[in-house]
């Protein structure tokens, strides 16, 4: 087994079988799972790999069942461990702490740190 995963020697696999399993184009029941990206610090666990997994696998199974299921990504749902981050880099930075900045050039940091 590989250390990490490789998705293009596995997905192309799969693919086929699952367009077997579109949703109807009929009106019918909707299922739908809104979920938010990865935290911008890029920090991810095993915790969000089982969150992930199991909403994939209801939508896929909502699907199969006849529903008109969507898996929609949202928007960022981290701003307190980012902000916590940024902190902590700024401050082995400059030796400063967010109350030393403006409202204005902290969220600027924030948005860099993004980016």
């Amino acid at each position: 087994m590989d250390k990490q995963y490789q998705p293009k020697s596995i997905e192309h696999k799969w693919l086929s079988f699952w367009e077997r399993f579109q949703a109807p184009k009929q009106e019918g029941p909707s299922f739908t799972v809104i979920l938010p990206p990865p935290n911008v610090t890029g920090v991810l666990h095993m915790g969000h790999l089982l969150a992930y997994t199991l909403q994939d696998f209801l939508v896929r199974q909502k699907r199969m069942e006849g529903f008109r299921a969507l898996f929609l990504p949202g928007t960022d749902h981290a701003g307190i461990a980012t902000q916590s981050v940024v902190e902590q880099m700024l401050y082995k930075r400059t030796g400063k702490t967010r109350e030393d900045f403006s409202r204005e050039e902290f969220l600027s940091e924030i948005w860099s740190f993004k980016e």
